[in-house]
């Protein structure tokens, strides 16, 4: 698969490699909302808030600084700092007050989108973001101009982030965050501190949401308040649910399916969204637990089977 991604710009055109870069950076979105979600057991419908941080900031350093680098290293650092801020005063709550209040912080971060025109841009957003040159500290600058070169610095940031995110999760903070998900009261008994680890995640999903929308901004060259809006929050839900949440592919199956789905429904009809969201109601109820999780399912059972 990773080599099919690598020989793509030499198969595929312009708009094909413009909806793989989208579904990679939903990948690495998807993925920091299922460490809250899947694997410590907290709902948060305001992930878009930190993607859009991560998208403003790295615009604002584009512009005053053209070092792609920079640009991408900002996004990361201010939307993860936001959500340790956001994240101290959310991990205090559980199941639906987690839910609602980090749904009010991202609709915060939407409003300051719209109303802070001196540094968003309000309605008009920033526009004019260029596409700067990869200059890595060491390193001779790597001009990005040309889409097929963004598509392998995406490629190249979402497959070290997929790495990253599938050691954590099997190391021993991935496991503590299973064990505060499964029993929290047992976690704790355990003597592990559950809040402290809460926000870790919280940290980590911010960090990762950043980065998501710090890779927006290059391809698009402008970024608008709609961005934080909590219908992009749903994205990196649906695209999870489609997947599978307990499974560590399943956000990225689910990206996948999700850009699919809405690519073939937009050709037929202007209410598309009526549309996508009728076939991921019946994907999800019919395929239980995500796509990933049902054929793993399987797959076990066959095992089991053969081994009689």
């Amino acid at each position: 698969m990773v080599l099919i991604l690598v020989v793509l710009p030499s198969l595929a055109g312009r708009y094909s490699l413009y909806l793989v870069i989208q579904i990679l950076i939903l990948s690495v979105f998807s993925l920091g909302f299922n460490l809250l979600f899947g694997y410590t057991g907290l709902l948060s419908f305001g992930q878009a808030g930190f993607f859009a941080v991560g998208a403003y900031a790295c615009a604002k350093i584009l512009l005053a600084v053209p070092n792609l680098f920079l640009g991408l290293l900002g996004g990361v650092v201010i939307a993860a700092a936001a959500a340790l801020l956001l994240g101290f005063l959310s991990v205090r709550h559980t199941r639906i007050y987690f839910s609602m209040l980090t749904l009010a912080f991202g609709m915060m971060i939407y409003s300051i989108a719209w109303k802070w025109r001196d540094f968003t841009g309000g309605d008009d957003g920033l526009v004019g973001i260029p596409r700067a040159p990869l200059a890595i500290p060491g390193l001779p600058a790597l001009s990005v101009a040309s889409m097929e070169r963004y598509y392998y610095v995406v490629l190249v940031v979402s497959l070290l982030a997929i790495w990253l995110m599938y050691r954590l999760v099997n190391s021993p903070l991935g496991l503590a965050l299973q064990a505060i998900r499964d029993s929290e009261s047992r976690a704790e008994f355990a003597g592990i501190a559950v809040r402290t680890y809460r926000l870790v995640a919280f940290t980590i999903a911010g960090l990762y949401a950043g980065l998501a929308g710090a890779l927006l901004p290059p391809l698009e060259n402008t970024v608008t308040p709609p961005i934080a809006h909590w219908s992009t929050s749903a994205e990196p839900v649906l695209a999870t649910l489609l997947g599978g949440i307990h499974v560590f592919g399943g956000p990225i199956v689910g990206a996948f399916l999700f850009f699919m789905i809405k690519d073939v429904i937009v050709r037929f009809t202007e209410y598309w969204l009526i549309w996508l969201g009728v076939i991921v109601v019946a994907l999800v109820m019919g395929f239980r637990g995500g796509v990933v999780s049902m054929f793993a399912r399987r797959a076990a059972r066959a095992e089991a089977a053969s081994d009689r």
